[in-house]
Order: structure tokens, then C-alpha cells, then sequence
């Protein structure tokens, strides 16, 4: 059995006090350490942002590389070898901004490789710019006047571009975030394709907070059918004061 301490290691990550980053990076070692992977056996991927600095601090592979990118070097290690768990991060702007087309032929190619998504709705690195997930009308250095642009859906988005596990989780409900985490990645270990994992992170310093999304996050039950891709996409089109968390679709 591989314990979580397997994948501590004694440097302390540097984010702000708050940060829903914490909790991901705890929940991804859970994870990993309750599905018994090794850590030799495990290579995590990432780009540029507050989040990219998440494989440093867990004690296995990894690779940081350009804003945008961690899609085509997850799923070219894929590739390389199969028999690896393979997992990208990305952040809203890194990953559906910069990273965007490599996002939409990632779900097309459907390889057994996960995506998490820290998806707070700005550029919490370069101190709160908008990103692709702002809501409308959103100011911030970069739009003093409020954001002319409607928000992407990375939900839809992900299943009309033909990924076979589209889930959204909270950084705020760890319980539920792991258990996320681990059918994704299990998702990707029986062979049925790309994973996605949307996860509403607070950012305390130039996003939502807390308060925000625990006014507004809800779990889907057992009446949701994730097997049917309309109603996925009904549920996805959900925004605003309703955001629901679960597995949204996941090809039967």
C-alpha cells in the first residue's frame, strides 16, 4: 500500500495564505496515495501560473513548461509509455486561454491522460487580469471599463469536443474533490479516454472567494443521468448562481 507520505516533500509551496491551490495539491497526493499508485509509476504536467508550481511539491515526476502547453507534453509521455498515469494541470488562462486549441484536440484525441483545471476566473499570477472564465463586465487592470467578452464554458466545451469524463468540483469541499480526482483518474487507467476535471478555486487575493461559491455550488444527485450527453450539456449551460459539482458526463 503507498502512503500519502510517499509523496511529501520538505519543500513548503509559497502561494498565498488561502489559496484553493492547498487543497488541490493535498487532494491530488490523497488520491494518488488511496489508488495505490507509485510514485516512479506517476508524471505531472503543467505550464505557467500560480498552479504550475504544483508538481514541485509532490514527489514524482514532473514536468513545467510553457504557458498553455502541458496538453500536447502530457499526451506525448502518454505516448511514449502507456503504462504511466499521466496528469496535466492548467488554470483558466493557461489552460482554455493560451492553451485553448491544445484543449479542444485533446478531448478530440480522447488519450488516457487527466486534466485538472484550477479555474479561479482571473490571472491570479500577474496580480488579476481577466481570464476566459471572467464574468462579463468584469474590471481589473487590463479592463478598467469592465470585459466586453462573454465567459467560455470549459464544461461544454469539453463535451462537444468529445472528452469522455467531464467533471466540475469545488477546492473548497476536499472530500468530494478527491473522490473526483479518483474516478477521473481511474477513468483514464481502464482505457475509456481524456478526463476532465474543472475544478472552482477561490482566490482570495483577486478572485472569488469562499463565501462566493459556498452561496452557489450544489451536488448533482442520483436523478442526473451522466451518461446522457444532453442533459450533460443542460447541466453544464448551468452558471452564475447555480454550479453544480459532479461528474457532468461520462461516456457509458
Amino acid at each position: 500500500m503507498v502512503e500519502l507520505k510517499e509523496y511529501q516533500r520538505s519543500e513548503v509551496p509559497n502561494w498565498c495564505s488561502g489559496c484553493g491551490n492547498f487543497s488541490i495539491l493535498a487532494g491530488v497526493k490523497k488520491a494518488l496515495s488511496e489508488l495505490n499508485i507509485e510514485p516512479h509509476n506517476i508524471v505531472l504536467v503543467s505550464g505557467v501560473g500560480c498552479f504550475a508550481k504544483l508538481p514541485y511539491w509532490i514527489k514524482a515526476y514532473g514536468f513545467v513548461g510553457l504557458h498553455g502547453r502541458s496538453l500536447p507534453v502530457a499526451q506525448g509521455i502518454k505516448l511514449a509509455n502507456p503504462k504511466l498515469t499521466v496528469i496535466a494541470f492548467g488554470g483558466d488562462g493557461d489552460g482554455y486561454g493560451e492553451g485553448g486549441n491544445h484543449f479542444i484536440h485533446a478531448c478530440r484525441r480522447n488519450l488516457n491522460v487527466c486534466y485538472f483545471v484550477h479555474n479561479n476566473g482571473v490571472f491570479g499570477l500577474t496580480t488579476g487580469q481577466y481570464s476566459p472564465t471572467s464574468e462579463k463586465g468584469r474590471k481589473s487592470k487590463s479592463s478598467p471599463l469592465g470585459t466586453l467578452e462573454k465567459p467560455l464554458n470549459p464544461l461544454t466545451l469539453a463535451i462537444s469536443a468529445g472528452a469522455t469524463f467531464v467533471a466540475r468540483a469545488y477546492a473548497g469541499d476536499f472530500k468530494q474533490l478527491v473522490e473526483l480526482m479518483t474516478q477521473a483518474i481511474q477513468h483514464t487507467q481502464q482505457g475509456k479516454g481524456f478526463a476532465v476535471v474543472d475544478i472552482l478555486q477561490p482566490c482570495v487575493s483577486f478572485g472569488k472567494n469562499y463565501e462566493y461559491y459556498q452561496k452557489r455550488v450544489y451536488y448533482l444527485g442520483t436523478e442526473h443521468d451522466a451518461t446522457n450527453k444532453i442533459k450533460a450539456l443542460e447541466k453544464a449551460l448551468e452558471s452564475g448562481e447555480k454550479l453544480g459539482c459532479g461528474v457532468i458526463y461520462e461516456e457509458p
